[in-house]
């Protein structure tokens, strides 16, 4: 074990000349990192708290989940009558939330009340759901009158569902940006933190995190609103247009008020009527990719496909209403409004409307992405500035110093020149790991920063198992050659042990845990492969060099 071929030696040689390559840009300047970027070398990322960034805090608007919930279940309630032919009046959307309705035909309760209950949508537990039937809708009355209305443990579950479903949405939207490792995390029961290391301004953020994705193609009513304030006609409902929105946004961000607007703030735009209900709609759930682009006249626009069952009815909508006006709607926002002048049968199609390039890039993300099942509020947006950044790297630096001395300290103090080579095998591994970190584009966060600490312990705990071990193999009576070779091989299976146990913890980590604790088990874990890498393969060839030139007699141990 101890006689190393030229060919490991030369292969341990190139490792750390390799490591030392991808190590270097962390120790460069921002110039010299452009410098070196084309030949693939990187420094590691920093996360949220060691490089600043955006932190934006969002809530469920649990109102417009109630009001959506709201026109669903009349909906619901309307074609269900329709379907099973009960002959019903005074459908009513209450100021509660709820739906009510009157059956007019006593021999039609029974058939009412059996239909009605189909529409009270159980929901999923949780994992620690006691197993009984959580129902989104109540129903109460009787006699032909009867109520449906939003439970409060129904809503609770479809809030949690809804969570569930925007996490990986958002995380979706935010890796199309090529974002390194951002933290998307939920927050309390209708909370979700997102962190987005190195932005500076949250505008962007914002602009594909704000909108829920719901895409719509919807013909306009015939009859338009003339004056301010017109009620809709039946079956139509309004939108703001996407000129009025840009132009209300731009005044608010100019007044210092960010670039969101409230409810209220939509309402008192100027509006248009759009039909729906009556004629065929399309919507984006048949969306299978949208693309930034430009049309004839080099205008940016979006491109989007639908697959076999979207195009189908596109084709039927555009068919049936050649020469009329069709509106794009996205967020209950009228993108554009253009002339159907043919049928577009393909299934593909442009969505235009006074974007810029970066609007429609943000836009095609949010298509692909997917449509939100619920609206959210930001609650809190935030920059973390870099100095504070800056304070976190140079103290994250100062620990990883002060400890790294303090471990060759240790190892120097009782085991002299063996703990020399153990120390030159601790700064090989430390070279390893960040050139690891650094390949693989992992976030270094300050969390991740006490995972280099442990493996920097860890690592030298290795080296004390195999000294021990050939201090007892001496003792014991065997020569020092034999000593140090049957002491090696002896305490690989209990560094094996220690090593895979602390393994099998950082995989846990990585699997319930998330943002600052995954980039700490994902170190930890890194830590765990170089420790064992230099512990029987740097510690060793220096071990046998060594050897090989001294011939020793004796072991000093």
């Amino acid at each position: 074990m101890l006689n190393i071929s030229r060919f490991k030696t030369i292969s341990i040689l190139v490792a750390l000349l390799i490591a030392a390559i991808f190590s270097m840009p962390n120790i460069l300047s921002e110039s010299q990192q452009r410098t070196v970027a084309p030949y693939g070398l990187r420094p590691m990322t920093l996360g949220l708290d060691l490089q600043g960034g955006s932190n934006v805090l969002l809530e469920v608007d649990k109102a417009d989940m109630k009001k959506q919930l709201q026109l669903q279940l009349a909906s619901d309630v309307r074609s269900g009558m329709r379907e099973v032919k009960i002959g019903y009046s005074n459908l009513q959307r209450l100021a509660d939330g709820g739906v009510s309705v009157k059956v007019t035909k006593p021999e039609d309760y029974a058939a009412a009340e059996k239909q009605l209950n189909t529409l009270l949508q159980p929901q999923g537990g949780g994992l620690f759901d006691t197993g009984s039937a959580t129902n989104l809708f109540a129903m109460s009355g009787s006699a032909g009158n009867y109520t449906l209305a939003v439970t409060e443990r129904g809503l609770t579950a479809k809030i949690r569902n809804a969570i569930g479903q925007s996490l990986k949405i958002f995380e979706k939207r935010i890796n199309g940006l090529g974002t390194a490792e951002p933290v998307i995390q939920q927050q309390g029961l209708d909370r979700i933190v997102i962190q987005y290391p190195g932005l500076k301004d949250t505008k962007q953020l914002l602009s594909i995190l704000s909108g829920t994705g719901k895409l719509y193609f919807r013909i306009l009513c015939e009859d338009q609103p003339t004056t301010e304030g017109q009620s809709p006609p039946q079956d139509c409902i309004t939108h703001p247009q996407k000129d009025d929105v840009d132009r209300a946004r731009s005044a608010k961000i100019a007044n210092g008020n960010g670039g969101v607007l409230t409810e209220e703030e939509l309402r008192a735009l100027p509006q248009m009527w759009v039909q729906t209900g009556t004629r065929a709609t399309v919507d984006g759930a048949d969306l299978t990719d949208s693309q930034p682009s430009f049309d004839q006249n080099n205008q940016p626009v979006v491109s989007f496909r639908f697959n076999n069952k979207g195009a189908v009815k596109f084709g039927k909508l555009t068919a049936e209403n050649v020469n009329r006006p069709f509106a794009i709607v996205l967020d209950d926002i009228v993108q554009s409004a253009p002339v159907i002048n043919e049928p577009i049968m393909g299934g593909q199609g442009q969505i235009s409307g006074n974007f810029s390039v970066e609007e429609t890039g943000q836009l095609a993300i949010i298509l692909r992405s997917g449509a939100l099942p619920a609206k959210f509020q930001v609650v809190e947006e935030r920059t973390v500035g870099p100095s504070l950044g800056a304070d976190s790297v140079r103290a994250g630096f100062i620990a990883c110093v002060v400890g790294l001395i303090g471990v060759m300290l240790f190892m120097l103090t009782p085991y002299g020149l063996y703990g020399i080579i153990a120390n030159l095998a601790l700064l090989g591994n430390l070279l390893l790991l960040i050139a690891l970190m650094s390949v693989a584009g992992f976030t270094l966060t300050l969390p991740g920063i006490a995972g280099i600490l442990l493996t920097l312990g860890m690592a030298v705990d290795s080296n004390v198992l195999i000294y021990e071990r050939i201090r007892e193999e001496w003792q014991n009576g065997r020569s020092a050659l034999s000593a140090i070779e049957t002491g090696f091989k002896a305490a690989l299976g209990t560094v094996l042990d220690a090593n895979i146990t602390t393994l099998i913890a950082a995989v846990v980590l990585f699997g319930v845990g998330s943002g600052p604790i995954r980039g700490f088990a994902v170190t930890l874990a890194l830590g765990i492969f170089t420790t064992m890498f230099t512990a029987f393969t740097l510690t060793q060839f220096f071990v046998a060099v060594w050897v090989r030139y001294n011939r020793p007699k004796e072991i000093n141990l």
